[in-house]
């Protein structure tokens, strides 16, 4: 597949450059004119990027708004098909892989069990795969591609044989066989950053971050920096607890959108939100103590009526906090680390 032209021809672009497009991936449908209200650039700069961006592909023009003083106004915004990303992420039972547009709608999503990605070749002949399914004239634009690897401690041992010792010797053959960059971290840090970069706190500097899988995670977002700290890992009242539960009662996760579920699925359920609100409250409320913060996401690939239920109830129970579901439901894991190209090509670090 020829990798020559497109987005995939190298390139450095200048730090202006890169700050008009960071503002655009966080602020869609803004003027040239608020474009430099915003970054301190002139005028004439200002137009000298965004043309430059529009004749590669990156910007679009709104249509001008009419109405006040002055002359129109032309919201810019992201041009979806501008370019494309892939992130792969690796589950417990299951491989994740996604491709992104520019505006971070998932295009693609796959997933495959460990049987079918029995070392590096096999994984990137799948990645392969989700490149054949974008159109031939959008894979010259595509960015790159992410991994979002799980820490080893907590991670299934088929899971760390496919990784390898060596996620650099991973990186390398991936790199070689596909011809696209790698980008690679770790699979809660990219959730994080997903939301932060396209979901629902892309307009939030300050924020605490949940991810809700098999196990609870935690990472904190202070400035826009994403901070592991020493957050532990729950066990308890992750996802995994829930689903061998509905397992055993002959049910899947899914049914939790069910509004006649049966009554002992329903009390456990009950049960289960009950303890995971504990947890998190009893770990926003510590961290309060020490930072400032007015929101809380909380991301997971459940069904959103359980997302939306958890948030409601936590609200309750610390009113002063904002709790916001996450947007990327589809693999959020796989869609963080698709966001990490465009973070190293198109974003001020």
């Amino acid at each position: 597949m020829s990798r020559a032209s497109g987005l995939n021809a190298p390139s450095v672009r200048s730090y202006n450059e890169r700050l008009v497009l960071s503002l655009l991936l966080q602020s869609s449908g803004i003027s040239r004119l608020e474009i430099g209200e915003k970054t301190g650039l002139s005028a004439q700069t200002v137009s000298v990027i965004v043309r430059s961006l529009e004749q590669e592909g990156l910007v679009s023009k709104g249509e001008a708004q009419r109405g006040r003083v002055g002359p129109p106004m032309i919201p810019l915004s992201l041009n979806s098909k501008g370019a494309f990303s892939i992130g792969v992420s690796f589950g417990e039972s299951a491989g994740d892989i996604a491709v992104i547009d520019f505006t971070g709608q998932v295009q693609y999503h796959a997933a495959h069990p460990y049987s079918a990605l029995r070392g590096p070749d096999a994984l990137a002949a799948k990645i392969e795969e989700a490149l054949l399914a974008l159109r031939s004239s959008s894979r010259t634009r595509v960015a790159g591609i992410g991994l979002g690897v799980p820490n080893e401690k907590g991670s299934p041992q088929h899971v760390r044989d496919l990784l390898g010792c060596d996620l650099a010797e991973l990186q390398a053959s991936i790199e070689s066989t596909l011809n696209l960059s790698v980008f690679i971290q770790d699979d809660i840090t990219a959730a994080a950053g997903g939301e932060s970069l396209f979901g629902v706190a892309r307009s939030l500097p300050d924020f605490l971050f949940f991810y809700l899988g098999s196990h609870l995670h935690s990472r904190l977002v202070l400035n826009y920096q994403i901070h592991s700290g020493r957050f532990g890992m729950s066990h308890d009242v992750g996802l995994l607890r829930l689903r061998e539960e509905l397992k055993r009662l002959g049910l899947v996760l899914d049914d939790i959108a069910s509004e006649t579920l049966p009554k002992g699925a329903a009390e456990y359920y009950a049960e289960w939100r009950r303890l995971c609100c504990r947890q998190l409250v009893e770990s926003v409320r510590s961290l309060l103590s020490f930072v400032s913060f007015k929101s809380v996401v909380i991301s997971s690939y459940a069904p959103s009526k359980l997302g939306q239920t958890l948030c409601s109830e936590l609200h309750g129970e610390v009113p002063e906090v904002e709790f916001l579901y996450g947007a990327n439901s589809i693999a959020p894991k796989a869609v963080g680390a698709a966001n990490l190209p465009y973070h190293s090509r198109f974003m001020v670090q």
